[in-house]
């Protein structure tokens, strides 16, 4: 049996110190001399019949001895966890000090030591009755015409105009990136809505004044392709102006847009939708200051470790490598701020769900999962089958869990308006209405992306466990969660829609330009697994030598990955088959 002590470096870091007796490593030292066995070739025996003192003899004791460990290291690492209750958060760091034979007694134990960053141990705070001051939920006459505005707007048409290019016109252009005297990149007759900033940077200004036939020259820092973070001379020809052109408010429009006869009745009922609108606003606020109130009650440890592989996750994800124009200290600086903060959320927010109790039940699951696959744009089933196949839906239970602590807390608190009013939140925070947080994010924007990143640090944590898995390849990367944070919850790369879809059905046919500016802030995925850095053993004198007498032995084994399960029925269920098999 494994013997383990835990030793707590600080608060969110523990070294354990592993024992292995030979007794149990012996089964697996058997195994390694047939494998061994089978991957050489000692004149006058056959392949796997070679004994094991020859096997000694020709490659070394020691590397026999390193491929049982190899083998076992990740039963024996989590034995260990068991033994001390620890839960990993991140890749352990492994060092094996003593192996029987090779650095130790011939039939000693197997030892090694691990660090591993673990979640911190907070105090919950009395989060019952925190006091905050909100806006008015108010919506004015300029919400209002803002909507039907916005309205119009989706049923507007496109019409050729005789003028210079101004904001909000739709133009046809052709763009030429060269970098040096090197052209990378041209495409014509592309569609593109002044102003919108969904392409390069410097563009919308070269374009404003230009008219039909006429060119500008600027400089810019591509954002995809294989000059990436490049810098580059665009230039861009105006092919033609139009300009769109809104239908009249009127009842013919009130019955074209939408199930009213009238455009009174059609004003009346975007004048409520503004003012629930702003209800939803108000909860939004009060959400956000109750837990920015209820995270000063506490400090919080947060590893420097899983800061800084979501900081380097944000980097890759958003194809950005160090050092380039992206990849700057203050963006630096941002992400790994938002990281620290989402962090904190998680974890005081769980520890309200234990003092709560709060569970997820079977609908809360499906629903959250309908309503976040309908904002990604995706099928409810395909998208429950990505996180199934993923790993993800252990993690998408805990963010439901954490809204509805969340919520929990919001219904504790007091909140009143600048004008002294208690707000009434019930059917923000009780089922059916924003449960908190669930509906209210969909209305944010997903411009904040940063503090998502993060989000995926606690939740990640069983899958951190195994030392073994170095030689691993990352899993899939299911779509980003969102974080309880005060920001808006990001939408995944595989799933954000480009912001030209807001705009006119006339430029819906708008190509992608070559180099197209990437999206600002883009939520990476959800990491389904961490691998994990061991420190391998040192090969013996003895292989050492087998391989400088040229003696044919076995490449040396690595540490073995961590298999992926087998995909189950249930990933080829529907979102409400799997949503019932994991709820219960």
């Amino acid at each position: 049996m494994v013997k383990s002590t835990a030793e707590n470096l600080s608060p969110t870091r523990v070294k354990l110190d592993v024992e292995v007796p030979f007794e149990d490593l012996k089964p697996r030292l058997d195994q390694a001399y047939k494998t061994v066995a089978n991957q050489i070739q000692v004149p006058g025996f056959r392949k796997g019949k070679v004994p094991a003192r020859l096997i000694d003899q020709r490659v070394g004791r020691g590397y026999v001895v390193e491929t049982a460990v190899n083998e076992g290291l990740n039963d024996y690492y989590q034995e260990a966890l068991a033994q001390t209750e620890t839960t990993p958060m991140a890749r352990p760091e492994v060092e094996v000090t003593s192996m029987p034979g090779v650095d130790g007694e011939a039939e000693g134990p197997l030892k090694f030591s691990v660090e591993v960053d673990i979640r911190p141990e907070v105090e919950l705070p009395d989060y019952k009755g925190l006091k905050v001051t909100v806006e008015p939920a108010a919506a004015s006459e300029e919400d209002e015409q803002k909507a039907l505005d916005e309205l119009r707007s989706r049923f507007g048409t496109l019409k050729a105009v005789e003028r210079p290019a101004a904001k909000d016109d739709f133009v046809t252009i052709t763009l030429t990136a060269t970098v040096g005297d090197e052209q990378v990149d041209h495409a014509e007759d592309l569609s593109y809505q002044v102003g919108a900033g969904t392409m390069l940077d410097g563009m919308d200004e070269a374009l404003e004044g230009l008219s039909a036939g006429e060119d500008a020259v600027f400089e810019t820092v591509l954002a995809g392709g294989d000059h990436s973070g490049e810098k580059a001379t665009v230039k861009v020809i105006l092919g033609g102006v139009k300009e769109r052109e809104l239908p009249e408010a009127d009842d013919d429009f009130a019955q074209l847009a939408s199930e009213f006869d009238t455009i009174d009745e059609l004003k009346a009922d975007l004048k409520e939708k503004a003012a629930e609108g702003a209800v939803t606003g108000q909860g939004i606020e009060a959400r956000d200051k109750v837990l920015e109130e209820l995270v000063k009650l506490v400090e919080v440890p947060v590893p420097d470790s899983v800061v800084n592989e979501q900081i380097e996750q944000h980097f890759s994800q958003q194809g950005h490598s160090e050092g380039d124009d992206h990849d700057t200290a203050e963006h630096r600086a941002e992400v790994e701020s938002n990281a620290r903060e989402a962090f904190r959320n998680e974890i005081i927010l769980d520890k309200v769900a234990d003092a709560e109790e709060v569970g997820v039940d079977q609908g809360e699951l499906i629903e959250y999962i309908i309503s976040t696959s309908q904002q990604y744009g995706m099928d409810p089933n395909q998208f429950a089958q990505m996180l199934d196949q993923a790993g993800q839906v252990p993690m998408i239970m805990g963010e439901v869990r954490r809204r509805k602590a969340l919520a929990k807390v919001l219904e504790y608190a007091v909140v009143t308006d600048t004008a002294g009013n208690t707000v009434d939140l019930t059917a923000f925070v009780t089922p059916g209405g924003e449960d908190g947080a669930t509906s209210a994010d969909s209305a944010d924007s997903a411009d904040s992306a940063d503090s998502a990143d993060s989000a995926d640090s606690a939740d990640s944590a069983p899958s951190a466990d195994s030392p073994a898995e170095a030689e691993k390849t990352p899993a899939k990367k299911a779509p980003a969660k969102k974080a309880p944070a005060k920001k808006a919850p990001a939408k995944t790369a595989a799933a954000k829609k480009a912001e030209a879809e807001a705009e006119a059905e006339g430029a819906a046919d708008a190509e992608e330009a070559p180099a197209k500016k990437a999206p600002a802030k883009k939520a990476p995925a959800k990491t389904a697994a961490k691998t994990a850095t061991t420190k391998a053993p040192a090969k013996t004198a003895a292989a050492k030598k087998a391989e400088a007498e040229g003696e044919e032995k076995a490449p040396a084994k690595k540490a073995p990955a961590k298999k992926a399960p087998a995909k189950t029925a249930a990933a080829k269920k529907t979102a409400e088959d799997k949503a019932a098999d994991t709820a219960e």
